[in-house]
């Protein structure tokens, strides 16, 4: 049995009594769990409960959650971001493989949330590294010079997606091909990519391949893509309409 201890800072009272009687009911493995409403006596906490999981809320009018983590020296912890609404936030949180949940909270979301957390755990992926790239995200004047997080077993490494050729997926794996003619394959499904790089230029063109439009040369007629890195990739006959129409939009 895995033992966890979380924190929950939220200045809404009904929103730390909801995600505690969802934790209760919902994640036996959070053994211990402490709240607050009050971000200085959440700072109190993080140093001295030490807990593995925080759930902290984004917007707090004394001090926001993005505020509170800029006062902790070190993140040793994984985070799991609440929020109402907050667009910018959530995609920036996204492309640094960090986590969140949307109000009011979805039981299966808070469990898939743990689950993944778990995850990390056991794969031991830096907090620290996700951390300081999902603040350079937040507070980049433009989302083109976001980093995407790609967690893999030899790491963490951090691309922006213009160095992103394309993207292969593998069952549950991912497999990304960079402009530096190197690769690394991911413990993610290209869905998930897919849903976070969309709206970033990239071009979903077959069930198993996800293209940065930037890098496509040419469209033959035998409905193969070519791309900078010399690469072949094949647009699927039900995609070939969206695909053309998305390419003379360039």
């Amino acid at each position: 049995m895995i033992n966890i201890k979380a924190l929950i800072i939220d200045d809404e009272p009904s929103a730390v009594k909801t995600l505690t009687l969802m934790i209760q009911h919902y994640v036996p493995e959070i053994t211990e769990l402490k709240s607050t409403n009050d971000p200085h006596e959440g700072l109190f906490l993080l140093k001295y409960f030490q807990p593995q999981l925080l759930f902290i809320d984004i917007q707090m009018p004394v001090m926001s959650g993005f505020e509170l983590l800029k006062q902790v020296p070190l993140i040793n912890f994984n985070i799991i971001f609440t929020t109402a609404h907050d667009e910018y936030a959530i995609e920036a949180i996204r492309f640094s493989a960090l986590d969140y949940l949307l109000k009011p909270i979805d039981a299966d979301e808070l469990r898939n949330a743990v689950t993944r957390f778990i995850y990390k755990q056991n794969n031991s992926l830096g907090n620290q590294s996700l951390y300081n790239n999902f603040m350079h995200n937040l507070f980049v004047r433009d989302k083109k010079d976001f980093k995407l997080a790609l967690p893999t077993i030899k790491g963490t490494f951090f691309y922006n997606p213009k160095d992103i050729i394309s993207l292969e997926g593998e069952g549950n794996y991912t497999n990304f091909f960079f402009t530096d003619k190197t690769s690394l394959l991911t413990s993610r499904t290209m869905k998930e990519y897919e849903e976070i790089l969309i709206n970033h230029g990239f071009i979903r063109v077959h069930k198993s391949y996800l293209v940065n439009r930037a890098h496509v040369i040419n469209y033959t007629s035998d409905g193969m893509l070519t791309m900078t890195d010399h690469s072949k990739v094949e647009v699927s006959r039900r995609r070939k309409e969206e695909v053309m129409r998305q390419l003379k939009s360039i």
